[in-house]
């Protein structure tokens, strides 16, 4: 009898975040075998661990983690855009680990020339801003585009790519002064606090009385009603996370005045095809400003994947600024 070769995990266990061996896996036809030598930490990860993510389901057992960089070790039979020795990132389910399968077209090729640490902060943030701001969002050359909750992850390659994509003004939020501060670095030209009652006042005047043409919003129930003021008639609301509640109050009669396209998207409930498609766009349209650095990501902190433990008690703290990622 043969006995599973096993590998380290990051494991939500009885107590919390653990790291302890779990079987290595093995890949479908489709996935890849990966060689995990980073991975970072996204807000659904601390969500998850507590049981507050809707949509995942999450007990004792279950590896952690859905982003990471590494290196091809073994390929499915079906696969053929990828080989052993490329060097990828990509989303994956079960990512905190030695080793992890991967769907080949949700894969990111990755030149020599960038480290594993940063590679592994780019797929989920590239993905779903793509498809936010240019796919669903439909962002038009000169347009204004206003993104709540700008300080995350999320929010900073948003206003990147906001920009990128032709921009002619980029409005970002924080609640957090010294975060607010920093936002100019990622693309931001007006900085404004979410909490303070007479931000869309300020959106409006910036935008010469007409309101915003596009809002990313990843704040949701807390500024709903006051992304509705501030949008511009005929605008469009991409609502892309939840940060400040599931349920809140909404104007109804507002949104009828403005014409405002209220969109919501996620990708728990696409197919694969789906899926794959909307990394395929991604990595067309703004890969290659990762490989040259146009588009770029903080990195907040780097633990060893031993202080897994550590590194999801600090997002909890949420003081930090960038990514937090895992080496392995």
């Amino acid at each position: 009898m043969t006995t599973a070769v096993e590998m380290r995990a990051v494991v939500l266990g009885e107590n919390g975040i653990e790291v302890r061996e779990v079987a290595k896996p093995t890949p479908g036809p489709c996935e890849v075998l990966v060689c995990v030598k980073a991975a970072s930490l996204n807000r659904a990860d601390v969500l998850i661990a507590s049981g507050q993510a809707h949509g995942f389901a999450a007990g004792p057992g279950v590896i952690m983690g859905g982003e990471c960089a590494g290196e091809v070790e073994a390929i499915g039979s079906a696969v053929t855009d990828l080989k052993i020795g490329d060097r990828v990132a990509g989303s994956a389910r079960s990512a905190f680990a030695d080793y992890v399968t991967m769907d080949s077209g949700r894969a990111y090729k990755i030149s020599s020339a960038i480290p594993n640490t940063k590679a592994t902060c780019f797929p989920y943030a590239v993905q779903t801003m793509h498809d936010a701001i240019v796919s669903v969002g439909g962002l038009r050359q000169g347009e204004t585009v206003l993104v709540q909750g700008a300080s995350s992850a999320m929010g900073l390659l948003g206003m990147q790519v906001a920009k990128l994509k032709g921009a002619s003004l980029v409005i970002g939020t924080s609640a957090n002064e010294s975060r607010r501060d920093r936002l100019r670095e990622f693309g931001c030209d007006l900085a404004l606090d979410s909490h303070d009652p007479s931000w869309p006042e300020k959106v409006k005047t910036a935008t010469g009385g007409k309101g915003v043409d596009l809002i990313i919003d990843q704040v949701s129930a807390g500024v709903a009603n006051g992304n509705l003021d501030a949008a511009a008639v005929l605008g469009r609301i991409v609502n892309v996370g939840r940060l400040g509640g599931m349920k809140g109050d909404f104007d109804f009669d507002l949104h009828a005045l403005k014409r405002v396209s209220y969109i919501g998207v996620t990708f728990r409930t696409r197919s694969i095809e789906e899926y794959r498609a909307v990394v395929r766009a991604a990595r067309m349209d703004l890969w290659s400003g990762v490989e040259t650095g146009a588009l770029r990501m903080p990195i907040d902190r780097i633990f060893p994947l031993e202080q897994a433990p550590s590194a999801f008690a600090h997002m909890s703290e949420n003081a930090h600024f960038g990514k937090i990622v895992l080496a392995l």
